[in-house]
């Protein structure tokens, strides 16, 4: 290691816990103080003292749940550094200098090349593992900017475009995923998780997927969750087959009993093994099935205790409750004789993932509080709509969930035309803390035994306060 890097890395240091004294980026700034002395590039010298190495994980939905159970894995086996929920290269630093242990695990996330710098990270960084969880247009549109999914997409597979050694996990179910995977697999290692299972299906209408390969339609002989299946085109393109693979499922409203089956490469022991593990979880959605695949695959790949696999796995899930999941996301909370689903939803994925959640535990007529996007977010509004009639609730209310009430109005009055005896509630934004209170009383107060509230908001300075009144009551 260099003077310098060795220098900024010793200010660095101890910059990083005074930043946490004060407001601002405090999970980077020792990172910053570091590229700052060093330069970026010297990055790279802090990720060689890594003994395996470097996993990002990257992906449209389910990164920061993905890296959190993964964390909560490996760290189970060996001693390992870790950035979730701060998507920087600063981060990353941050943690490869106040951190101890072999193994990297950082979430990643990128909207686009400029300010991602996918290419730059995986050069400096030089991940052993890389893992997608899934990619799909709706992160593409940023404050009200709608940046072409091309771009997009270039920029997600820039991450692991360059790597010559270990094993990218990926996504076998979506084809965007796939394919990435499917191009790299005479350069690293290639590792498939998916669904193996007849009693998951999405129940919307299917969107045309065009192949990631040639660009025609993709034929699907089943549809899991929005463009995730069974798929295949006419060039030869199709679904690989999993190698770790959901192969039972058993759903009570207590409990959700899955069985795992894998067969990988696993990196530090350079040799091929398999498992089997049945496990039970809380009904915590079908999306989260996909986190956890993401993550015990990615974990097999990379624990040097594959003896520990099986009891590892059932040691973490087997003790999982809701709290995992991080502030905001959704959850089915019970009040008096409510069931009551909320969480943020602000993109069309999101919020059609919170309506199968929801679907499973209703057995009557529905409300749906609908919180609202904001100005030129329309596509989001549009997504949003075709869930909302998908659910054909009973009732609607329509709330601005950010800041402009207008536009929020506007929304409402299309809504309106198919739902005649909808509701508005013109809350501020500027003031939160009745907006709230609001939403909790209208959930609380409602004529149905069924509520939904989820679209866009704060998602912890809303979503999380009425979800713990709800919770404390």
């Amino acid at each position: 290691m260099s003077t310098r890097v060795i220098i900024a890395k010793s200010i660095a240091k101890i910059a990083g816990p005074v930043s946490k004294l004060g407001s601002g980026s405090g999970k980077s700034f020792a990172g910053i103080v570091f590229s700052k002395i060093a330069g970026i590039d010297a990055i790279s010298e802090l990720s060689h003292e890594l003994g395996v190495g470097s996993i990002i994980l990257t992906g449209t939905n389910g990164k920061t749940t993905t890296t959190t159970l993964l964390i909560k894995l490996l760290s189970n086996d060996i001693p390992i550094r870790s950035s979730f929920e701060s998507n920087t290269i600063n981060a990353i630093a941050s943690a490869l200098i106040q951190q101890k242990g072999d193994v990297g695990v950082f979430e990643y996330g990128i909207r686009n090349i400029k300010y991602g710098i996918p290419d730059k990270v995986q050069r400096i960084v030089d991940p052993v593992g890389v893992v997608y969880t899934t990619i799909s247009p709706e992160h593409a549109q940023v404050a009200g900017v709608k940046n072409p999914f091309e771009d997009y997409y270039r920029a997600k597979e820039l991450l692991s475009q360059g790597m010559d050694k270990g094993i990218i996990i990926t996504n076998c179910d979506d084809p965007r995923t796939a394919y990435l995977g499917y191009k790299k697999r005479n350069d690293v290692k290639i590792t498939y998780y998916g669904l193996e299972v007849d009693n998951i299906s999405d129940f919307f209408d299917a969107d045309i997927i065009q192949c990631p390969s040639c660009g025609k339609e993709l034929v699907y002989e089943k549809h899991f969750l929005n463009h995730r299946g069974v798929y295949s085109c006419e060039c030869g393109f199709k679904r690989p087959e999993p190698d770790v693979k959901l192969t039972d499922i058993k759903f009570t409203n207590e409990k959700w009993a899955l069985t795992i089956e894998g067969d990988l490469y696993n990196y530090p022991l350079n040799e091929n093994l398999s498992f089997n593990v049945e496990i039970n979880v809380p009904p915590y959605g079908f999306h989260n099935i996909y986190n956890t695949l993401a993550s015990i695959t990615s974990y097999a790949s990379f624990t040097p205790k594959a003896e520990n696999i099986e009891s590892t796995i059932k040691k973490v899930f087997n003790n999982l409750d809701m709290s995992f999941i991080p502030p905001g996301r959704f959850e089915v909370v019970e009040y008096k004789n409510k069931l009551i689903g909320l969480g943020q939803g602000d993109n069309g994925d999101a919020a059609k993932i919170n309506a199968l959640f929801m679907d499973q535990f209703v057995d009557g007529p529905l409300e749906f509080i609908y919180t609202t996007p904001d100005v030129d977010e329309e596509e989001i509004f549009e997504d949003h709509f075709k869930v909302i009639k998908t659910l054909s609730p009973a009732h609607i209310i329509v709330v601005p969930g950010r800041k402009s009430i207008e536009k929020a109005e506007e929304y409402y009055n299309i809504i309106k035309k198919e739902y005649p005896d909808a509701e508005f509630y013109p809350l501020s934004y500027d003031e939160m803390a009745k907006r709230i209170d609001k939403l909790y009383e209208l959930a609380t107060q409602s004529d149905y035994d069924y509520v939904i509230m989820t679209g866009c908001g704060e998602e912890q300075a809303m979503w999380e306060n009425i979800k713990q009144k709800l919770i404390k009551k």
